[in-house]
């Protein structure tokens, strides 16, 4: 199974950070998902999300970053980490690193969107969870 860590950055006004995968993603190219890539040989998921986050954005989570939830997609031969921490950047702090945009969505603007697979079904459950209630 390939391991995959994600993180879901949330701004001030409650809104996602989410990456518009460009036409070289090896997976998925043209489609939303989130900041994050493969754990590294001798990574943590956590290390990971860290990791991966910085090389994308340039940002760091204004608090340490929290599993919210593992996913097993056997279908993709994955499995995924999703982690989320609030930030206090704004969209002029972001630097692309990867993808074609990486952007703050508003919450209700969110669901719109195409997304990798199995990232929709999480989004949703994150976007109505306690966690992200306590992030706005």
């Amino acid at each position: 199974m390939r391991r995959i860590a994600c993180t879901f950055l949330v701004d001030q006004s409650g809104a996602l950070l989410l990456q518009l995968r460009d036409g070289n993603a090896p997976y998925y190219p043209h489609v939303w998902g989130l900041p994050g890539g493969s754990v590294e040989e001798g990574e943590t998921f956590l290390e990971a999300a860290e990791r991966e986050l910085w090389e994308e954005t340039s940002l760091r989570p204004s608090a340490p970053l929290r599993l919210y939830e593992a996913q097993e997609l056997p279908a993709e031969g994955r499995v995924k980490h999703y982690f989320y921490a609030p930030t206090t950047a704004v969209q002029s702090d972001v630097v692309l690193g990867e993808g074609a945009a990486m952007l703050f969505i508003p919450a209700a603007e969110v669901p719109a969107r195409e997304f990798t697979p199995g990232t929709a079904e999480v989004i949703s459950r994150f976007l109505a969870s306690a966690e992200y209630t306590a992030l706005r």
